[in-house]
């Protein structure tokens, strides 16, 4: 557990640096430059993730069971996994209504994605794995929309067509991870 927590300190640490630190941030910027501050960010970020999934994969081995959800919890995270995917598409798809009016949709994701993990896993790693995940994304979208409201950020144009595109891209998203890599990558299918 020592090298998924050492894994999500980095990872997420990395990733709250503009909601705890926001002048140091821009200082290292400007002294560092934008392109290797964000290749600096990267390999941090990565180190953090790889050893956070990596030790979260050891929890899995010798699990200690803090309590047994429920079977039908597995059917609810797959219900909800669907409005995350179609979320974290709403991140990349310029011009759609989601994106336009949440401001942040992927950090919404998170949450709904790892409150979902929540009531299905009953594993102290798990536990504690998702639960970093929860708490970091409600910080982060708490900071983000502070940002943005004393920048005074203006709402994006948006068009249905943009929305349908969202919609679309995340459902078959959804049903490729769900049918085919979720069992492939995580090693657990989602429908047994």
């Amino acid at each position: 557990m020592t090298i998924m927590i050492i894994g999500l300190l980095i990872f997420l640490g990395a990733h709250s640096v503009r909601v705890v630190a926001e002048d140091w941030r821009r200082a290292q910027i400007a002294r560092l430059g934008e392109g290797p501050w964000k290749g600096l960010y990267s390999v941090v970020s990565v180190v953090g993730l790889a050893l956070a999934i990596w030790g979260y994969g050891m929890t899995r081995t010798d699990p200690v069971f803090v309590w047994f959800p429920p079977a039908g919890m597995t059917h609810l995270v797959a219900l909800l996994m669907i409005p995350a995917f179609i979320l974290l598409v709403a991140t990349y798809v310029p011009g759609n209504h989601l994106r336009s009016r949440l401001k942040h949709p992927m950090l919404l994701s998170v949450k709904i994605w790892a409150f979902a993990h929540l009531l299905a896993n009953g594993r102290l790693g798990d536990i504690v794995f998702f639960l970093a995940f929860l708490v970091w994304a409600a910080f982060a979208f708490r900071a983000a929309r502070q940002r943005d409201r004393a920048s005074g950020a203006i709402t994006a144009p948006a068009s249905v067509g943009a929305d349908v595109v969202t919609v679309v891209v995340g459902l078959l998203a959804y049903l490729l991870f769900a049918f085919y890599l979720h069992a492939w990558i995580i090693g657990v299918p989602v429908f047994r």
